[in-house]
């Protein structure tokens, strides 16, 4: 439930405790039992693309698949 609430104030424009990892892909900490982590990337003002998540333990593996996600994401909504 905490994770589905950090997720709601993120789309209220709350995004807390976050730090880019690269390639407009940014990490949203979230400081409860293992540290989960949402990734996303953020286009304009309203549309947030949640792209994975994990905890501290995967945290490495994660932010290599966001990044796959991101650019894949990125190709298929070219403008």
């Amino acid at each position: 439930m905490r994770i589905l609430a950090r997720v709601d104030r993120i789309a209220e424009g709350n995004f807390g405790d976050v730090k880019p990892v690269g390639n407009g892909v940014s990490e949203c900490r979230i400081d409860y039992g293992p540290g989960y982590r949402v990734y996303f990337i953020q286009k304009g003002r309203q549309i947030v693309v949640l792209l994975c998540g994990g905890d501290k333990s995967t945290q490495d593996k994660d932010i290599k698949l966001a990044l796959q996600l991101a650019r894949s994401w990125e190709e298929q909504h070219d403008e």
